[in-house]
């Protein structure tokens, strides 16, 4: 068994990564139903109760929706930075009651030894109380989550360089965004230095932390009004083979799906 990585959920509507390594199953977010969740680790033959531990980014509802109940049906870990913690505890509707030995408080910026994984979780741009994003290693092999992203700095391609798997936000198309539906003040948001990560900036990042031994890219958190799964590829390819990065010979790019799970990537 190695070093896996599947998407069960990833959009705008509801967010839940699988992480698993030869000793330790985790998720990152429960932003869908338990059941939902339940049902795509099913699929990849993984099974809940061997859950250890599910990972908060940030406590907005795409992110928590079935945190809870997880939680408090299979007795699973739910770690949080203090911040995050915090503003959970105060929402109307958060995640409802959690056993004290399942509320995990972590610093971010700091390693976190776990059995044979080591998870980082560093500061994102986005409008929550403390969002991160995590680096996950396990035997020299790297995989980084980076998504909720307003706009991108040295601090965030800095924590995501040298990995071999990336999931990376392309939320939107510019274009779409600016002439769709949405009332300005969530365009303003969205396109804010706190929101979400465009198609275009995207590729730019990738391009500049591109490196020989990274060989697959996940696009992640589409939107579903403001962007299309070709349309995030289409715009991402180019970026790449624009600066001479061959996809599907140097790197696999590919979309994650908002309502499927995704097919497992094993480095």
């Amino acid at each position: 068994m190695g070093f896996k990585l599947c998407t069960i959920a990833s959009g705008s509507s509801g967010n839940c990564v699988y992480i698993g390594s030869p000793k330790v199953n985790l998720l990152v977010d429960a932003g869908i139903s338990g059941k939902r969740i339940q049902n795509g680790l099913e699929i990849i033959n993984v099974n809940p109760k061997n859950i250890d531990g599910i990972l908060i980014t940030h406590e907005h509802i795409d992110h928590i929706k079935g945190a809870g109940i997880l939680s408090r049906r299979f007795d699973i870990p739910l770690i949080a930075n203090k911040n995050t913690w915090e503003a959970i505890d105060e929402m109307e509707r958060g995640i409802g009651k959690i056993n004290p030995n399942n509320r995990i408080v972590i610093e971010k910026e700091k390693d976190l030894i776990f059995k044979d994984l080591i998870i980082y979780s560093y500061s994102i741009p986005h409008d929550a109380a403390d969002p991160v994003g995590y680096t996950f290693i396990c035997q020299n092999k790297k995989i980084s989550i980076a998504t909720d992203l307003g706009h991108i700095n040295s601090h965030i391609k800095n924590n995501i360089r040298e990995s071999n798997l990336i999931l990376l936000e392309a939320n939107h198309d510019i274009d779409m965004l600016k002439t769709g539906s949405y009332p300005y003040y969530l365009k303003r948001r969205i396109l804010g230095k706190n929101g979400h990560l465009c198609n275009e900036m995207a590729g730019k990042v990738l391009v500049d932390v591109f490196h020989k031994d990274l060989k697959a890219v996940i696009l992640g958190h589409l939107s579903k009004e403001n962007n299309y799964p070709d349309l995030a590829y289409m715009s991402v390819r180019n970026e790449l083979i624009s600066s001479g990065i061959e996809v599907d010979d140097k790197i696999e790019l590919t979309v994650a799906s908002r309502d499927e799970i995704s097919k497992i990537f094993e480095i």
